[in-house]
């Protein structure tokens, strides 16, 4: 009797003991750990949070899928277009100056927001406003 007591303590208890599987990662409330510097990268996807007090600049990541939640916070997104001023700041990355035929949409906290490769896009806030968003970036088929 007491071997199986001590059996089922111990199954019991070795879940609570066992390591999280590679690759699993969880960020309680949308929260990144805080060693986490920049992005974290996954081969063909990356995580990372992006925090906003101006406006950003135009950007174009030519391989890149774009998926981002509005955690809090409110801006303009410009979306589309041509870019202005087009500099390259890496592969398969371009910045520039703005975007011309974009358009505008209003995003707010709870909005998910899909930026297929080659897109422009930029955010603009107003004076005083912020922005904070989780960031998904998908390797485009």
């Amino acid at each position: 009797m007491k071997q199986r007591t001590l059996l089922f303590l111990l199954l019991a208890i070795v879940p609570v003991m066992a390591a999280d599987p590679p690759g699993f990662v969880i960020w309680p409330k949308g929260v990144p750990p805080a060693d986490l510097k920049g992005k974290l990268d996954f081969g063909n996807h990356a995580l990372s949070i992006s925090h906003r007090d101006k406006n950003g600049v135009v950007e174009v990541h030519e391989k890149l899928v774009d998926i981002l939640v509005v955690q809090s916070g409110e801006a303009t997104l410009m979306v589309g277009g041509e870019v202005v001023g087009p500099k390259s700041t890496g592969p398969g990355e371009i910045q520039g100056d703005s975007i011309k035929g974009g358009v505008s949409k209003k995003v707010s906290p709870g909005d998910v927001i899909h930026i297929p490769a080659g897109v422009p896009h930029q955010f603009f806030l107003d004076p005083g406003k912020q922005i904070t968003y989780f960031v998904v970036k998908v390797a485009a088929q």
